[in-house]
């Protein structure tokens, strides 16, 4: 097995090309090396091929308010990073939709604010799921249940919480949401919450750096009653020492849904050495994000001189078209200053992303590594920008020598292998 980042071509044609020496009409086949151009072609369409034959899983794919309804229709190819269209076309297979309400200040109003958000983007699921386009995609209870949908032709959706906080202090809303299908919660998000500290405190919330030192006296009930239930520990956006608390206490494996690796770029939201190996010894999984600021030490500097350059050409620094429009001295200093932008910070790219997949691979083990993407809540990077564009990861899993078996690993059977581990305590614990 070889990793890392290839040089050359790595593959040859054979032919009588001019060369004279004797054979061939006067001249022997010599190789000559193919060209770039058709080495990419046989690397996508063995890509291509690979995708369907395996089960490919985004851990991380965030949704709005108005999901599911004529203002976000899954079913159509829109502008959204992630749809039903652009997950056919990218051969991805499956998605966990996310069930995200942010963290606010811990009041009576504000749990009972936050849980009906949650409610709503379950409904809205299952709206898509049950309602809109059942003969599309359906929503996965069990690791089975993935693979019986994509056998049928279908997507498969599955459904994750982002924040604990939607439980506020109510342990049994944590029933409420796996019958409605969960079947992964994030401890924290950015703000402490009483379940765990977070990797990121909010001081506009009076967060100190640490609150309970880890995870809270009612965290680990959570977590003790997430093992129950059959609902996968998710420690992205949790502090270290929550971090390590959670593989402690759970007794089943647990995922970071949507992290990289710190060893190569110092971000709070990534997973140092120590935290890498415990996920090992705990039987977890890594769900690499391809978010530009977890994987790339350039990609703050490079979003900010964006944005700076969006402004000075009266653009919204926020959004990234409109360029086309500008006025002809407008776009020439536009593309001027992009390229010496794209120079001195060039984009993060789906190389970066596998250099994090290639650091825990070589730390830990294939058995321990997915893919997320965190698509329209950040995510995105070159060539994996959209759904559409998944097999592109594939191709630079097979440029750097992961074989077939080792991709399928990366991109479900690992975490697969994780949910039936936690379906398993739950039913061990009756």
């Amino acid at each position: 097995m070889r990793h890392g980042k290839v040089t050359g071509l790595g593959a040859v044609a054979y032919g009588c090309i001019g060369v004279l020496v004797a054979g061939c009409g006067g001249a022997v086949p010599t190789p000559a090396p193919a060209s770039e151009a058709a080495v990419e072609a046989a690397l996508f369409e063995r890509a291509r091929d690979l995708h369907a034959r395996v089960l490919t899983i985004d851990t991380h794919d965030d949704i709005p308010l108005d999901f599911a309804t004529s203002e976000v229709d899954p079913g159509v190819r829109g502008d959204r990073q992630v749809d039903l269209p652009k997950m056919e076309e990218g051969g991805l297979d499956a998605g966990f939709f996310i069930v995200y309400v942010g963290q606010t200040e811990r009041t009576p109003e504000n749990y009972a604010r936050a849980q009906a958000d949650a409610m709503t983007k379950f409904r809205a699921i299952h709206q898509m799921a049950d309602t809109l386009y059942p003969d599309r995609i359906e929503i996965a209870y069990t690791a089975d249940d993935f693979e019986r949908i994509a056998a049928d032709g279908k997507l498969v959706a599955a459904i994750g919480i982002e924040n604990g906080y939607v439980i506020g202090t109510d342990l049994s809303l944590l029933e409420t949401y796996f019958r409605l299908g969960a079947r992964y919660l994030g401890l924290a998000h950015n703000g402490h919450n009483d379940i765990a500290d977070s990797a990121g405190p909010r001081e506009d919330l009076g967060d100190a750096p640490t609150e309970h030192d880890g995870v809270s006296p009612f965290g680990e009930e959570v977590i003790a009653e997430l093992n129950r239930l059959g609902i996968m520990v998710d420690v992205s956006h949790v502090s270290k020492a929550a971090m390590l608390d959670a593989v402690r206490l759970s007794q089943a494996p647990v995922i970071a849904s949507h992290s990289s690796t710190r060893a190569l770029v110092d971000h709070p939201r990534n997973l140092d050495d120590e935290q890498l190996l415990a996920l090992r010894d705990n039987g977890g999984v890594m769900q690499t994000v391809a978010l530009g600021s977890f994987i790339s030490s350039t990609a703050a500097a490079r979003a900010d001189a964006v944005r700076r350059l969006r402004t000075d050409v009266r653009l919204s620094p926020r959004g990234g078209s409109g360029q086309a429009d500008l006025p002809a001295p407008r776009r020439a200093e536009y593309d001027r200053r992009m390229a010496n932008i794209d120079r001195e910070w060039p984009p993060a790219d789906v190389a970066t992303f596998v250099d994090h997949i290639d650091y825990v691979v070589q730390l830990i083990g294939i058995d321990h590594v997915g893919i997320s993407s965190d698509f329209d809540g950040g995510g995105g990077i070159s060539g994996w920008n959209d759904a559409s564009e998944t097999v592109n990861v594939t191709v630079e899993l097979l440029r750097r020598g992961y074989t077939d078996e080792e991709v399928a690993k990366i991109w479900g059977g690992n975490l697969l292998r994780v949910l039936r581990e936690v379906e398993r305590v739950a039913a061990s614990s009756g």
